[in-house]
């Protein structure tokens, strides 16, 4: 018998006359929903912990880990308020173990799934009456404000933030923003050079369901990639509470300024860490954007940095994501989940278990020529580029990145490269704790690889050496000069070149690309040699180096190849 299984039964209550609800692994709370008004003793649920989901793609070990680590304290933690908890292992989709369940224990209630592959995976128990839906309530918006705010496509965030804002109360006064703007976002771009010191990273102790789950991943998902860290694991309510109090203390009183900041020095700086825990809802977000509004003692820049990361940008995604039914409305859908290159790192096929009907890999869109596939740069193998090969051994350490190492290192680097963006966006989903489809995809798709076009973000994030050099510390450890040759500048035009017909559209780009058509032919080509020389050599799994047949080729006009 297991410790977690020892610990269940110990604490089981009998299951009869009891309102049953099915809670997701992303709705591990009681602070909300159907779970917090029901007398806990009339009260069951149902928590599945499926193997099938997690061979569905190759993610992380680290996130499994978390995932599974939280479900069975949570199924502790509600069995201890008298709730009666049904555990279930299973190897088979959802609807296939709820199916039978309802029909022992009658209809379940759910609150609606966030990620649109459960909702597709439990359509037919719906349609059928066998699971009753009611409103996510973690949400801070709704479906309405999201239709006031953006009626129509192309949607903009700030629009969307303005209305928010206005709707909640926070960090307004009278009507108006606080400090007298809406977002101080132009603030908060210092590069940082050691000054204030970056909080290391809370540690959590362990426990016997800790022990357990991290075994379970060793034994049984073998293949899958990403190293595990038992310390670094929170998974507890008081580990919660920990790294919320972290996040408060250590990280948001400096959080502002140092908001696009990278160093090699710190993987996370003063980002608060909770990302994960808050998709899970083991943090609620109107519990962290209420704290942070709320506290006078944190600078403005720091607290509207924060309330706009949540409010602002993790609603609107989720909304856009939705309307859209995950961007299916706007491109070709992949026929299964992808493995983001996994097959060709390792060298055999990803075994991917079977899709019920209705399932799929996600929207596809493919931009013109955005279709080379992932290299094995992503997976590890050394690309010869200091910053993406940090990135990407901090990704596979921890299964956590800061959004702008997301954005302007890895998407920046993806774009200018031409890959596929639903390889890419599998990728980010496998890798990070705190992905779901719902935030993956429009943080990818739509912002990172500007796959959707104007749909959602009206420029691609793209920039070459002088940005990286001046918000980080990569370039001191790279074997190339930022200032004389490093690839990422000639990337940038190249990819500005190859896409001018594309991009004209966007405003924001017309004094770039004014530049870009008065580049000289041999800059054009030079440009593009560089292109294909770094691509051939990540796709031969080499590392890129400055070498005499790649030419000292001089960068021109880098102070235009900034974010």
């Amino acid at each position: 018998m297991s410790a977690f299984l020892d610990a269940l039964n110990a604490l089981a209550a009998p299951p009869q006359g009891r309102h049953w609800l099915f809670v997701p692994d992303d709705q591990l709370t009681d602070a909300c929903g159907p779970l917090s008004r029901g007398n806990p003793r009339e009260t069951g649920i149902v928590l599945l912990e499926s193997r099938w989901k997690a061979r569905l793609r190759p993610y992380h070990r680290q996130r499994l880990a978390l995932q599974w680590a939280n479900q069975r304290h949570f199924a502790l933690e509600q069995a201890e308020r008298g709730v009666a908890v049904r555990y279930i292992w299973a190897d088979v989709p959802y609807r296939q173990v709820l199916g039978d369940v309802a029909l022992e224990l009658g209809p379940l209630t759910m609150m609606e799934a966030a990620e649109r592959e459960l909702r597709a995976d439990l359509a037919p128990l719906v349609s059928s009456g066998a699971i009753r839906v009611v409103r996510h309530e973690g949400w801070l918006t709704s479906t309405a404000q999201f239709q006031a705010a953006c009626p129509s496509p192309p949607y903009k965030m700030d629009s969307f933030y303005r209305y928010v804002r206005q709707q909640t109360g926070w960090l307004m006064q009278e009507g108006q923003p606080l400090g007298g703007r809406l977002s101080f976002d132009v603030d908060n771009r210092l590069p940082w050079k050691g000054n204030p010191p970056a909080p290391l990273p809370p540690r959590f102790p362990g426990d016997a369901i800790k022990a357990e789950v991290l075994a379970l991943v060793e034994r049984d998902f073998p293949d899958h990639p990403g190293q595990l860290d038992p310390s670094a694991l929170p998974a507890t309510r008081a580990d919660a509470e920990a790294l919320w109090q972290f996040a408060r203390q250590e990280c948001l009183p400096h959080f502002g300024p140092y908001e696009d900041a990278m160093s090699v020095h710190s993987a996370g700086l003063f980002h608060t860490r909770i990302s994960a825990l808050l998709n899970m809802h083991r943090l609620l977000p109107v519990r962290v954007v209420q704290d942070v509004a709320e506290d006078e003692h944190l600078p403005l820049q720091s607290r509207e940095g924060f309330v706009r990361q949540i409010l602002g940008w993790r609603e609107f995604v989720r909304h856009v994501h939705a309307r859209s039914d995950g961007f299916r409305e706007l491109a070709d859908v992949q026929a299964e989940p992808g493995d983001a290159g996994w097959g060709r790192w390792r060298a055999r096929r990803w075994a991917a278990v079977a899709l019920p009907e209705g399932l799929d890999g996600g929207a596809a869109p493919t931009p013109p020529g955005q279709t080379h596939p992932l290299p094995a740069a992503f997976w590890g193998t050394p690309s010869g580029l200091a910053c993406l090969d940090r990135v990407v051994q901090e990704v596979w350490e921890s299964a956590y990145g800061h959004h702008i190492t997301r954005l302007m290192v890895l998407a920046n680097l993806a774009t200018l490269l031409d890959l596929a963006p639903r390889e890419v966006a599998d990728w980010f989903w496998v890798a990070y704790a705190d992905a779901w489809d719902w935030v993956v995809e429009p943080n990818v798709l739509g912002m990172g690889l500007f796959a959707l076009g104007p749909h959602m973000t009206t420029k691609p994030y793209v920039a070459g050496a002088p940005y990286l050099a001046r918000m980080s510390d990569y370039c001191g450890s790279c074997a190339f000069d930022p200032k004389r040759d490093c690839p990422l500048t000639r990337l940038y035009w190249a990819y500005l070149d190859r896409h001018q017909a594309r991009l004209t559209a966007s405003a924001r780009l017309g004094p770039v690309l004014g530049t870009v058509r008065r580049r000289t032919p041999d800059e054009v080509q030079r440009d593009q040699a560089v292109f294909e020389a770094l691509r051939a050599a990540l796709d031969a799994g080499e590392a890129f180096r400055p070498a005499a047949r790649h030419g000292q080729l001089p960068l021109l006009a880098p102070d235009h190849a900034g974010r």
